[in-house]
């Protein structure tokens, strides 16, 4: 992955972790002053005709966002969800590559099941329509995972993904703590 190509830790004013931004965005957000930077990248630069900008790893924004009846609502779930179920059907268990899968209601739409990330799971082709309009137990196709890992937030996913290769990141997302490593690890394996 190229410099341009990376992404940097956004936090709220109050350290709440907000998503990421790339890094091109990050150093303009530096230059105007709209946030502080908590961590740097090491020694890397981005690089232009006539300068070269330190990059950060982590920054923080100078004024507080409310963002989270915009978070609940933004797009990309379908990414998220699959992110959050590490590719792998919820049903047979077999990983499969994006065009081989497709996201499934547990309790079906029809049947008056919403439209939450709690009630949809990664499904292969083959096992949704197996599964068709009944729920798991009516198809007698138990789910892998439990209700409890569908209800981690989307966005704690994709963070939590991000930060396996950056490790300075772990302690803004609470993932250098005892219970964190638990509750991360159950949410791992499902």
């Amino acid at each position: 992955m190229t410099l341009v190509h990376g992404r940097v830790l956004l936090l709220n004013q109050t350290y709440e972790p907000l998503g990421t931004v790339s890094v091109a965005r990050a150093v303009i957000m530096t230059l105007k002053n709209s946030v502080t930077v908590e961590e740097w990248d090491g020694d890397r630069v981005l690089r232009t005709p006539r300068d070269a900008y330190p990059v950060p790893s982590v920054i923080r924004r100078r004024t507080y966002i409310n963002v989270r009846r915009r978070r609940e609502a933004s797009g990309m779930k379908r990414l998220r969800i699959y992110i959050r179920d590490k590719y792998r059907c919820q049903y047979c268990g077999d990983k499969k590559q994006l065009r081989e899968l497709t996201l499934d209601h547990i309790h079906p739409r029809s049947r008056g099941g919403d439209n939450s990330p709690v009630n949809i799971v990664t499904s292969c082709l083959a096992c949704n329509n197996r599964k068709a309009n009944r729920t798991p137990e009516e198809a007698r196709m138990p789910l892998l995972t439990t209700q409890s890992a569908l209800r981690v937030k989307l966005e704690r996913v994709v963070l939590c993904h991000y930060a396996e290769a950056r490790p300075e990141w772990r302690k803004y997302l609470f993932l250098d703590t005892p219970e964190a490593a638990s509750s991360d690890g159950q949410a791992r394996t499902a």
